[in-house]
């Protein structure tokens, strides 16, 4: 890869930087995409001895790459994401990358597929640890910046990605009690609805 080709990718990656996501961080400020991607990466790294059979370079440039295609469409939030959405950014993703290197290019490519057909247990790890980081990210925001539909998403949102493995089912459970616990100590800015079915 020259230094020019280099620096091309690298300018249209940068853009991951300045779009910002559907989450605030601890401090009150919008979390960048690239943020999300960095701690995704660092969460496969970590968990590396919980996964020996798994190759988990393999699920750590997964990470870092899932979120590339927003460097063209921007974030839309789960919530709202339509497959209208996914199939652009999808497609403007794998335009951008038959500008790479044959090896980079071939590189990507196998790695955009395997993710996209969940068919190994790479893509199901990368794709679990996907959902588990923005929850996570939620219960480290402020309670007053989630909306009123997330009292419910934040104990649903990735119960089927988690689900292949006891590690990662373990991981949602204890998010879970951590995000029981933010709702009850809020009180009263909890919907009503979600205090009587889920807290007390």
């Amino acid at each position: 890869m020259s230094p020019n080709e280099l620096l091309s990718i690298l300018t249209v990656a940068e853009k991951l930087k300045c779009n910002t996501r559907h989450a605030d961080t601890s401090t009150g400020r919008r979390e960048s995409v690239a943020e999300h991607s960095w701690r995704l990466a660092l969460m496969s790294m970590l968990l590396e001895d919980e996964f020996p059979k798994l190759d988990m370079n393999k699920v750590m440039r997964m990470c870092i790459i899932h979120d590339l295609g927003e460097a063209f469409t921007g974030d839309v939030p789960a919530f709202d994401k339509t497959e209208a959405d996914s199939a652009l950014e999808e497609k403007l993703y794998r335009e951008w990358i038959e500008s790479f290197p044959e090896f980079q290019r071939a590189q990507f490519r196998e790695l955009l597929d395997e993710m996209e057909a969940q068919s190994t247990p790479e893509a199901r790890l990368y794709k679990a640890l996907d959902k588990m980081e923005a929850v996570i990210q939620h219960d480290e925001a402020d309670i007053s910046s989630w909306l009123p539909l997330e009292y419910d998403l934040q104990l649903t949102y990735g119960a089927k990605e988690v689900s292949y493995f006891p590690y990662m089912v373990k991981l949602k459970e204890t998010i879970d009690r951590w995000t029981r616990k933010k709702i009850a100590d809020a009180g009263d800015g909890a919907p009503a609805s979600f205090i009587e079915t889920e807290v007390i």
